[in-house]
């Protein structure tokens, strides 16, 4: 099968870190291709950041759907656009954030998120409502990092991301712990082995749930809120978005 992991902001780097977290845990056989949109922000850390992220995600999705593509990770924990991807996917679409909170509630009765800045944190705690999650989760914790210190060289983000996550059990109580960025995916093993308690970070999560998904045949359900969008026009920029 072939999966797109889209990481909706435009920072190679980083696109390029979560295409290898991907492929280190696809299974034989699946080929993982790693993107980033051709439009938008550098990094994303606010609604408004959310939603210009938004055209790039949909612009990949459809291309996706002409070249074959099986299944759609998106690769940022804010989960942007995911409903949408989702009316013009045939395949799943898997957002990190759905996948980080549903497979840490496998593993434990309870899980902490922790993010980067302290701004996001809302952003989490609407998620974790939205997906029934909100039982689970004892607290979302910000590091007060932003998202790019996690692709530069010589920041102190893995120790200021571990201590983070080791002060969130003790606090809360929890047995696990959500990393709530992509950007983390890189760190999850050894975040965990330092702690002592599963972290679950969304990329890999969000991998084996696409490849679960396709491996026995399910696809989007095209009825209801998920059926395709219906055919109208767009206009300025967004008039390459028209579906027929």
């Amino acid at each position: 099968m072939k999966l797109k992991i889209i990481n909706p902001n435009t920072t190679q780097s980083m696109t390029d870190k979560i295409g290898q977290c991907a492929a280190a845990v696809a299974a034989p056989g699946t080929r993982i291709a790693a993107v980033s949109p051709r439009m938008g922000p550098a990094s994303i850390e606010s609604h408004y950041d959310e939603a210009l992220s938004v055209p790039g995600i949909l612009d990949e999705i459809l291309a996706g759907e002409q070249d074959g593509t099986d299944g759609y990770v998106i690769a940022c924990f804010g989960d942007p656009g995911l409903y949408a991807a989702r009316e013009v996917a045939r395949g799943p679409v898997i957002g990190v954030a759905e996948a980080a909170m549903h497979m840490a509630s496998m593993v434990g009765t309870s899980f902490s998120v922790v993010t980067t800045l302290a701004r996001t944190c809302n952003i989490a705690w609407h998620l974790a409502e939205r997906y029934g999650m909100k039982r689970f989760c004892r607290d979302v914790h910000a590091c007060d990092l932003p998202v790019l210190d996690l692709e530069r060289p010589g920041s102190d983000a893995r120790r200021i991301v571990a201590e983070a996550c080791r002060r969130a059990l003790a606090r809360d109580g929890s047995d696990c712990i959500v990393l709530g960025c992509a950007g983390m995916a890189d760190l999850c093993e050894e975040i965990a082995e330092a702690i002592g308690a599963p972290v679950i970070d969304g990329v890999s999560a969000a991998v084996k749930m696409a490849e679960g998904l396709v491996s026995i045949g399910l696809g989007t359900s095209k009825r209801g809120d998920w059926a395709r969008p219906l055919p109208k026009a767009y206009a300025g920029m967004l008039a390459p978005f028209a579906l027929n």
